[in-house]
């Protein structure tokens, strides 16, 4: 993200909302639940402000944001559906260049952490190669629901914190 603190703090709050809605994936609430906690003294505190937003969330509505969040390589990569924050993260861990191998198995892994938790697998991916996607995978497909639970909405905010430039 390039805009400044001082940008946004100076945004109407419609403006803000929309600059910053994409944040959390599909989830323009977050933002909106910040609006008026301006001025944030830094990037950093907005995140944090926005993360206490999404701890303190119902359980209903921190599924809702963790079912929002696409598969790794999934259908909607595939139908181009990704919103843009996405595309360029599945692009920068190589996911749409994946070998027939590797998204057979990225395919197969994704439904069955899907059935078995009832929503997708999250991972922030900056950093991670296609190998070390599939090993973090085939990992945590053994955790609780509980264990994964936690772990996605922990996830979600490092993709918080990469799309805000952190």
């Amino acid at each position: 993200m390039s805009l400044a603190i001082e940008t946004l703090n100076a945004m109407s709050a419609e403006d803000f909302i929309h600059a910053l809605g994409g944040i959390f994936e599909h989830s323009p609430w977050v933002a909106a639940s910040v609006v008026d906690a301006r001025p944030f003294a830094s990037i950093e505190q907005l995140h944090s402000a926005m993360c206490a937003v999404l701890r303190n969330a119902d359980g209903e509505d921190r599924l809702h944001l963790i079912c929002a969040h696409p598969e790794l390589a999934g259908k909607a990569a595939i139908r181009g559906e990704l919103t843009d924050h996405s595309t360029r993260e599945q692009h920068a861990a190589g996911l749409d260049q994946c070998t027939p191998e590797e998204f057979s198995e990225l395919t197969q892994l994704n439904a069955e952490y899907r059935e078995r938790f009832g929503f997708p697998f999250i991972l922030a991916v900056r950093g991670h190669t296609r190998a070390s996607i599939l090993a973090a995978l085939r990992t945590r497909m053994h955790r609780t629901r509980e264990e994964e639970l936690a772990e996605s909405l922990a996830q979600i905010e490092r993709i918080a914190a990469s799309r805000l430039g952190l």
